[in-house]
C-alpha cells in the first residue's frame, strides 16, 4: 500500500485534532463537554480513516451517486471547513468567557463604589 503526501498530511492534521481535543477535554480547557470531544473524534477520525482508506469514500459515492476522482478535493474541502469551525468556535468560547469576566468585574466595581 503506497501512501501520497496528502495522506499523510490529511492524516497528521486529524491526530493533531483529536489529540488537542482529548487534552484540552482532560484538562477542562475552554468549556470541554464530552459531546464536542466525540464530534471532534467522529469527524477527524472519519477524516482519517477515509484518508488512509479511500476505497471507503468510493462506495460511499457509488451509494450516493458521485463518481470519479473528486473524493480527495471533497474530503480537503470538508477538513478545512472544521477546521475553520473548530477555530471560530473555540474563538466565539473565549470572548464568551472574556465578555462575562469583565461584567463580573464591571459589576463589582460600581458595587465597591456604591458602599463607598
Amino acid at each position: 500500500m503506497r501512501f501520497h503526501i496528502y495522506q499523510v498530511v490529511i492524516s497528521v492534521i486529524s491526530a493533531i485534532m483529536i489529540y488537542q481535543g482529548v487534552t484540552n477535554y482532560i484538562k477542562g480547557k475552554n468549556n470541554p463537554t464530552l459531546l464536542k470531544l466525540l464530534a471532534r473524534i467522529a469527524v477527524w477520525g472519519s477524516m482519517a480513516l477515509i484518508t488512509i482508506f479511500p476505497n471507503i469514500s468510493n462506495v460511499a459515492a457509488k451509494i450516493i451517486g458521485i463518481e470519479g476522482n473528486i473524493n480527495a478535493v471533497i474530503l480537503i474541502g470538508f477538513i478545512f471547513v472544521f477546521l475553520m469551525m473548530f477555530k471560530l468556535l473555540s474563538a466565539i468560547e473565549r470572548l464568551e468567557q472574556d465578555l462575562s469576566i469583565v461584567t463580573r468585574n464591571d459589576a463589582l466595581k460600581r458595587i465597591n463604589e456604591e458602599e463607598k
